[in-house]
């Protein structure tokens, strides 16, 4: 039996069955080996350092805990900077040769910079760490923008959801890698510390191989002015032949609103820049980048790249129990992505995903702050006491509740909201920020554990607070918006008021059916 839900698609028109077929999830899941790349090289690289092994080859065994701190900052957050910079890259290649083109070429980047790291050299490791780190930068802008522009609106954040679901599998893969190496080869070889950097090869490899039958995005092409091509790549992933309606008018509608941007101004970079800050667009821009500054500033990457530091912390000494929990860690990350990206995102909707997920992950730091000060845990270890089991509860629970919303939302709201004329540029605007303030965290972390002890967990409870009073404010619901449709919500007369934009979004809409409905037009109700 089929439940009808009252979602429309386009007000006046009937949505064949076809469109919401089996090729777009392929696409999302062949472009999202992009995202196992950055999944896997955030988790495993934090877990490698603390492999005796890899201590020993990089100088890291006899160190001092201040040397270490500066070497482990400087290993990881070279791929932060080469990420900056290959997103800034990643911008000028996605409008030039397209979206596939990039995504291929960052998996060829990456694996030139894993094979630097296999041998050894400590020069070598951050020359590898800024190539992978300029695969995954280019990679991740442009990744969400290629499967947004591809999707369907009522499934755009499933799809786009994907890209987190692949991310958080490679991250648990990165996760217990690391624990399963540790267990079962000997520190005394090199082999412990060069599976963990090998393992980098394989979604590379994937990412390529099945991108090389997947289609360019169509509305790149139509803003290329490449229509018979966009047909035909919309026909491919729509799975409906190129004369049927459907194709013929959401062509239409791609066109007309390519030409309405545009208005006849120009196409050059100097254009682009300032019509990311034109009125209309600005507020977007700010909205999308200081969401990807919380989504940094709310503790994740310090996790992710630093987990077993943050297990000592609260009193998993070892190396094993450290990667155990870890690799916990790992799991519960990705079944609240699954959660998220499967069911949540496109029925509870972004908004409230984010309110829900930041007053659970703000909690949990919270309460990890408290007991960190109380257990003295940054300066002995405290005894595994009801108290430190509830403070490993806390980092599972902050898992679940960001794994469902600031973990994955920020990447899915800058693909979408963006005007088409200025999509690649605004994302990888976005992108650079998130990669500057990731390198921020990642670099400070282990000097923030040193220096503010407790005040770590404090700080990101703190900045949690912060990112939900945003998001409460200024953050409206995209939930089953068109992009053609979204400047009904960032338009130049709408309210920044996250709940006004909404309702004049929703009044506009209400308009359209009626009209449709007067007209004699069937209007769409979504069968699933």
């Amino acid at each position: 039996m089929r439940n009808i839900l009252k979602l429309r698609e386009r007000p006046g028109e009937e949505v064949p069955q076809e469109v919401y077929g089996w090729r777009p999830y392929a696409l999302a899941f062949s472009a999202s080996w992009a995202s196992a790349m950055y999944g896997y090289d955030s988790a495993f690289i934090g877990g490698t350092l603390n492999l005796p092994s890899f201590q020993r080859t990089f100088g890291l065994a006899d160190a001092s805990k201040r040397a270490k701190a500066d070497l482990s900052s400087n290993i990881v957050s070279t791929f932060q900077g080469g990420a900056f910079f290959g997103c800034a890259a990643g911008f000028f290649m996605a409008e030039r040769f397209g979206r596939k083109a990039t995504i291929m070429a960052s998996a060829v980047i990456f694996t030139v910079g894993a094979i630097l790291q296999m041998i050894g050299r400590l020069d070598l490791l951050y020359a590898g760490r800024v190539f992978t780190g300029w695969g995954v930068g280019a990679s991740a802008m442009i990744l969400p923008i290629y499967v947004s522009e591809c999707s369907p609106a009522l499934i755009r954040g499933r799809l786009v959801g994907v890209f987190e679901i692949m991310l958080q599998v490679a991250l648990v893969f990165g996760f217990w890698v690391n624990y399963g190496v540790n267990k079962n080869i000997p520190a005394t070889t090199s082999k412990q510390w060069h599976i963990p950097v090998a393992v980098q090869f394989i979604p590379a490899g994937l990412l390529v191989l099945t991108m090389i039958p997947m289609i360019e995005s169509p509305r790149w092409l139509m803003s290329k002015g490449r229509k018979q091509e966009a047909a035909k790549a919309l026909s491919w992933v729509r799975h409906l032949p190129e004369d049927h309606p459907w194709i013929i008018h959401e062509l239409s509608v791609v066109e007309n609103a390519i030409e309405s941007e545009v208005a006849g101004s120009p196409r050059t970079w100097k254009q682009i820049g300032r019509e990311l800050f034109s009125a209309g667009v600005r507020g977007r821009i700010i909205i999308s980048f200081m969401m990807m500054i919380f989504q940094n500033f709310t503790g994740i990457n310090a996790i992710n790249y630093y987990s077993p530091t943050i297990f000592t912390s609260i009193g998993f000494t070892g190396t094993s129990n450290g990667l155990l929990a870890t690799g916990i860690f790992g799991i519960v990350k990705m079944v609240a992505t699954m959660l998220y990206a499967g069911f949540l995102v496109d029925k509870v909707g972004r908004r409230n995903l984010l309110l829900i997920g930041g007053a659970g992950a703000g909690i949990s730091m919270f309460y990890l702050a408290g007991y960190s000060q109380i257990s003295g845990s940054f300066e002995r270890t405290p005894p595994l006491d009801s108290g430190a089991r509830a403070a490993v509860a806390m980092v599972y629970i902050y898992a679940l509740f960001y794994g469902l919303s600031w973990n994955g939302i920020p990447w899915l709201f800058c693909s979408e909201v963006l005007p088409t004329r200025v999509r690649t540029a605004g994302m990888a605007f976005c992108v650079c920020i998130q990669w500057l303030t990731q390198f921020v965290v990642v670099y400070s972390l282990p000097h923030m554990v040193i220096g503010i002890k407790h005040g770590t967990f404090l700080f990101f409870g703190a900045c949690t607070v912060l990112a939900i009073g945003f998001a409460w404010l200024f953050v409206p619901e995209t939930k089953g918006v068109q992009l053609e449709d979204m400047d009904l919500l960032f338009g130049r007369d709408v309210s920044i008021v996250a709940t006004k934009a909404r309702q004049n979004y929703e009044d506009v809409r209400n308009a359209r059916v009626v009209v449709a409905e007067e007209k004699g037009s069937v209007v769409y109700e979504e069968k699933v």
